[in-house]
């Protein structure tokens, strides 16, 4: 599919859901978009907004002519914090407050006197944000629902409702964009296949009984490391290894607060990723020909984990109850054992089949162009 002509150029509002595992796979669709001729406008909420400027600097959000970011209000009390904020006062506190901020910003862009853009022909919003169903009937434009979680992920979603009737759940009784300087270059001085990348996402929390386990598991299993280590890591305490570990591993260590994730998943000295399995890094990991150790937390991170492991043979499982013997044995596993050889072929085959998917006739490239065709293009 061709450049669209500038004459009838659609224009497109996309909306994450405010966290960072959601705005990077909505900003790539957006970028996406642009490149096939949509005009975008990206909105952020001010909060995140902020934290952006914050770390790439005043002008880092300046944008396009074509491409711009604007922002609304989540409805949530004022903070200059720089953490990602609570998921479920952000969940209720957007789904309540963001309708009318969201029409405004239309009622804005539509406004061709005082803009020199294109009127809104659509919205694309995460999932989450179904507030935005009721903009889109409103300027009578259509809203495409983006869902950053996996297909296995988003299926297990769908039976939530039918667990809750059955009274199967719920349970009874039971620094985001700052990056190190020469987390690459550390790579190159590496031989490949020779490093291990930890990074838990930028939500997750655990116990500091959690991190010193899983910590010196790490340092026993003698291998180099690469470790994305949050201040907030650690639930109501700050992530501080002890000096021991840090004498232990020095020649063979580096520790930093964020890194460019999929350029660090493609460096050839990566053997290993010991992840979360958020959705972006279990994908980001696969493009990267990258076996992993799964250590889940939360949402349908368990579910991908199972997929991972059981079903396509790419991951091995940290338990929740992480202790060091057993993370020194897996991290061994995955870089020397038979085990991680039969991981490593696994994922390069699905690699392959990705790269085959989304190339020009691959069927998620086939997918893409008749999204714009049939429902977003006028």
């Amino acid at each position: 599919m061709g450049s669209i002509p500038e004459a009838i150029r659609p224009h497109v509002v996309c909306i994450p859901y405010p966290l960072q595992g959601h705005i990077n796979p909505m900003l790539k669709l957006a970028k996406l978009l642009h490149h096939k001729g949509f005009y975008v406008t990206f909105v952020n909420t001010e909060y995140n907004h902020k934290r952006l400027l914050r770390s790439r600097g005043p002008n880092s959000l300046d944008g396009l002519l074509d491409f711009h970011f604007e922002t609304i209000p989540d409805g949530l009390p004022p903070s200059d914090a720089d953490v990602s904020q609570d998921i479920p006062s952000l969940s209720v506190s957007i789904s309540k407050n963001g309708l009318l901020p969201l029409c405004n910003l239309i009622s804005k862009l539509n406004n061709t006197s005082s803009w020199d853009t294109p009127p809104v022909t659509s919205i694309i919003s995460d999932g989450c944000m179904s507030f935005t169903l009721d903009v889109a009937e409103k300027f009578g434009i259509p809203n495409v629902l983006f869902w950053t979680p996996s297909s296995c992920g988003f299926l297990g979603y769908m039976h939530y409702r039918h667990l809750v009737e059955r009274g199967l759940t719920p349970l009874k009784d039971s620094n985001l964009w700052k990056e190190q300087p020469g987390c690459v270059e550390w790579l190159n001085s590496k031989e490949p296949n020779s490093v291990v990348y930890v990074n838990f996402g930028s939500i997750t929390i655990i116990t500091p009984q959690q991190l010193i386990e899983f910590a010196w598991g790490l340092a026993n299993g003698e291998k180099s490391f690469l470790w994305i280590i949050r201040p907030d890591l650690v639930v109501g305490d700050s992530a501080i290894l002890p000096p021991e570990f840090v004498t232990k591993t020095k020649d063979r260590a580096m520790l930093a607060t964020w890194c460019a994730q999929e350029q660090i998943l493609k460096h050839p000295s990566i053997g290993g990723f010991v992840t979360h399995s958020g959705w972006n890094s279990t994908l980001e990991s696969v493009c990267g020909g990258v076996p992993m150790l799964s250590w889940p937390f939360f949402a349908e991170q368990h579910t991908n984990c199972r997929y991972s492991c059981t079903e396509w043979g790419i991951g091995m499982e940290i338990d929740n109850n992480v202790q060091r013997d057993v993370v020194e044995k897996l991290v061994r596993e995955l870089m020397d054992g038979e085990k991680g050889k039969e991981m490593k072929k696994n994922v390069i085959e699905l690699k392959t089949k990705a790269e085959e998917a989304t190339k020009p006739g691959g069927s998620s490239y086939k997918n893409m162009e008749k999204l714009i065709a049939e429902v977003l293009q006028i």
